[in-house]
């Protein structure tokens, strides 16, 4: 994978997360993430919290809200599973959420492993009452990311957007 340089899709993603009052980023750490994650831990303003699982950003962003901040988790289709009896807490408690997925398992994946997780990502958020957003284009992030933190702050939504395999690039062996 190669580094972006000057302005990427991933800038646009950390510009609408600083446009929206974002502060608080849980994620578990991935190389899908790695350019938004080094932003994040390069900005003073924003909080980064290294997670040892999925399940934990939910809590973490929930009690985020409850203490009057934003937050937004990262993570990777192949942990989405980790998250299912977790998901109720958003439904049940009505709190707004957006995950940004990384997704693996698709796009020319290496892994044969990541493929079921990815094959079941999207129906999973679907099936726990998450709009799901999909981005295949570098020009469809920015505004995909601004409208979903838009929807789930101003009317607590939740949404999680997949960053699709192709978009992010497949990995090689």
């Amino acid at each position: 994978m190669t580094e972006p340089t000057a302005h990427s899709w991933e800038d646009d993603i950390f510009d609408a997360l600083k446009n929206a009052g974002v502060s608080q980023i849980p994620y578990v750490p991935d190389a899908g993430h790695s350019h938004l994650i080094r932003r994040v831990h390069g900005d003073p303003d924003m909080i980064p919290i290294v997670l040892t699982t999925e399940e934990e950003g939910i809590a973490s962003s929930c009690g985020a809200w409850l203490g009057g901040k934003k937050s937004v988790l990262l993570m990777q289709s192949s942990g989405v599973g980790n998250c299912v009896n977790m998901l109720s807490l958003l439904t049940n408690c009505n709190f707004p959420f957006v995950t940004i997925v990384s997704m693996r398992g698709e796009y020319g994946e290496f892994n044969s492993w990541q493929v079921p997780m990815a094959r079941a990502t999207p129906t999973t958020f679907e099936m726990m009452g998450i709009e799901v957003m999909r981005c295949n284009s570098p020009d469809e992030v920015g505004p995909t990311v601004d409208a979903a933190l838009y929807a789930a702050f101003a009317s607590e939504q939740r949404i999680a957007i997949l960053l699709s395999q192709r978009l992010i690039g497949r990995k090689e062996w």
